[in-house]
């Protein structure tokens, strides 16, 4: 009677490891390490407040400008002075419908906005 042994791919996973080993030895080495006197900018602490020069666009599709309710998009275009119509920034709130800020964006293209930027909150943790 012969007797059947399995014998386990071994070998073979340890060249898998190996190989592993040596990718993520050189992917890591791709990058060259920050200078160690660096400090990166804290934001932790900054207020979530809108820039001073943006429409703010609320849930409701509620238009307002340093605190002022605005009629409509064009409206928020005759007050920048004519060098500052070029981009404009809006500040929609999360809650918003993506096709409501759509149709602000649109309307202050027209009015005569070459870009419209959207301020996003960015948090990194």
């Amino acid at each position: 009677m012969k007797r059947s042994s399995k014998r386990e791919p071994t070998i073979a996973l340890i060249n898998v490891v190996f190989l592993m080993l040596v990718f993520f030895m050189v992917a890591g080495t791709l990058l060259q390490p920050m200078d160690k006197t660096l400090t990166l900018v804290r934001t932790d602490q900054l207020e979530g407040l809108a820039p001073p020069k943006a429409l703010v666009i609320h849930p409701d599709g509620r238009l307002t400008h340093a605190g002022e309710p605005l009629p409509d998009a064009a409206a928020f275009l005759a007050l920048l002075p004519e060098d500052e119509r070029q981009i404009v920034r809006i500040v929609p709130d999360r809650a918003l419908a993506a096709q409501k800020m759509v149709q602000i964006a649109t309307a202050l293209r027209v009015a005569g906005a070459e870009k419209v930027m959207i301020v996003t909150e960015r948090g990194l943790e």
